[in-house]
């Protein structure tokens, strides 16, 4: 079951959290995983040696998928170094919020530009690669149903992503390609630590409103991706799968 052998993946924005997690899930599970940061090379080469300890493959590229030649070349690493591609976990992201009087043109471009844009170039340079079979997994959120105050430039982003996934698996599936999305909920990640939303009322709050009592780990996440790019998964395309503990 989820035997990823002989797979090519790329991870982005797998320097740290539930990119990490995923990158070293798939790994384990056989594939060799190109492991793209933006910033953190030290997080990224981390997770690298996390994998090779492990006895997997994986290498680091560094790129800001927003920008179309660095997307590029995060999936030239892949083809250079494994001469193929056939796992694409769009996962970077970011996210700030704030309230309606107080959202800038800078505010909603950055978000857009790395959780949308970044994540369209990427998947136009990569399936130039994948043959059928092939399988994209994009990583939303729930805050794309759950829609918080004061987030609906991120909420936005990640409806987007969701919409994209439906195109693009009957845009990709003729091709043999699915693509699929994961909703979470929240997740404990070096990014909700330092937002300063672990510990907080807005944790207390999750947790509360989730049947299964807590938030999420990297691991939770990561396992369902495993699934969604492994051939157990062959019959689904254009499925957004809500991993929140129960919370709606």
């Amino acid at each position: 079951m989820n035997n990823l052998t002989g797979k090519i993946a790329i991870v982005t924005g797998a320097s740290k959290g539930i990119g990490a997690g995923i990158a070293t899930a798939l790994a384990a599970a056989g594939a060799s995983v190109v492991v793209n940061y933006a910033s953190s090379q030290a997080g990224a080469d981390a997770v690298v040696e996390t994998i090779t300890k492990a006895g997997g493959k994986a290498v680091t590229v560094q790129g800001d998928v927003s920008k179309a030649t660095e997307a590029q070349a995060i999936v030239d690493a892949a083809v250079n170094n494994y001469g193929k591609v056939d796992i694409l976990i769009n996962n970077s992201g970011v996210y700030e919020f704030a309230p309606l009087e107080a959202i800038t043109e800078e505010h909603v471009h950055k978000q857009f530009n790395v959780n949308v844009l970044g994540l369209l170039l990427v998947t136009q340079a990569a399936v130039k690669h994948m043959g059928s079979g092939g399988s994209i997994v994009n990583i939303s959120s729930v805050a794309s149903r759950i829609t918080p105050p004061m987030g609906s430039v991120y909420s936005g982003t990640k409806g987007a992503v969701d919409a994209i996934t439906g195109s693009l698996s009957r845009e990709l599936g003729p091709k043999g390609i699915r693509v699929n999305a994961i909703n979470p909920g929240m997740v404990a990640t070096e990014g909700t630590k330092t937002a300063g939303f672990i510990g907080s009322d807005f944790e207390k709050g999750s947790v509360a409103q989730t049947p299964l009592g807590r938030i999420g780990q990297p691991k939770d996440i990561a396992d369902i991706v495993v699934f969604l790019a492994s051939d157990d998964a062959a019959w689904l395309t254009g499925d957004i799968l809500i991993a929140s503990g129960g919370l709606r």
